[in-house]
C-alpha cells in the first residue's frame, strides 16, 4: 500500500517563506511521478505543481515564479520550495503518487495523507 508522509508546513507572513517534504513509500519511487496539492477551507482540492520521474517539473499559474518542485530518489522524497507567499497560498497541502488511477481507484489528489498546513498572514 502507498503511503505519504507530508511535513514543513507552518505560519509566515506575507512574502515569506517554506519548505514541504513529502515521504513516500510502497511504491516504485523513482519511477513515479509525484504531485503537489493544496486545499483551502470551503474549496475543492486541486492541483499545485507535479514533477515526472525524469525530473520535469509542471506549476499552475497561481505558482509560477514563487513554487520550485523538486524530488530525491534516494530518499523516495518530493518537495516543494515556496517563496514569495500570499494570503491565497493559505491551505493544507498534500502529495500524492501520478496519475492517481494508477494508484487507487478511488483516492483524490487530498486522499494520501494527513497534509501540512500552510499559513499566510498579512
Amino acid at each position: 500500500e502507498v503511503q505519504v508522509v507530508e511535513s514543513g508546513g507552518g505560519s509566515v507572513e506575507t512574502g515569506g517563506s517554506l519548505s514541504l517534504s513529502c515521504t513516500a513509500s510502497g511504491l516504485n519511487f523513482a519511477v513515479a511521478d509525484m504531485g503537489w496539492y493544496r486545499q483551502a477551507p470551503g474549496t475543492e482540492c486541486a492541483l499545485v505543481s507535479h514533477i515526472s520521474s525524469g525530473g520535469f517539473p509542471y506549476y499552475v499559474d497561481a505558482v509560477k515564479g514563487r513554487f520550485t518542485i523538486s524530488r530525491d530518489n534516494a530518499k523516495n522524497t518530493v518537495y516543494l520550495s515556496m517563496n514569495n507567499l500570499k494570503s491565497e497560498d493559505t491551505a493544507v497541502y498534500y502529495c500524492a503518487p501520478l496519475p492517481l488511477g494508477a494508484y487507487s481507484r478511488s483516492r483524490a489528489g487530498c486522499d494520501w495523507g494527513q497534509g501540512t498546513q500552510v499559513t499566510v498572514s498579512s
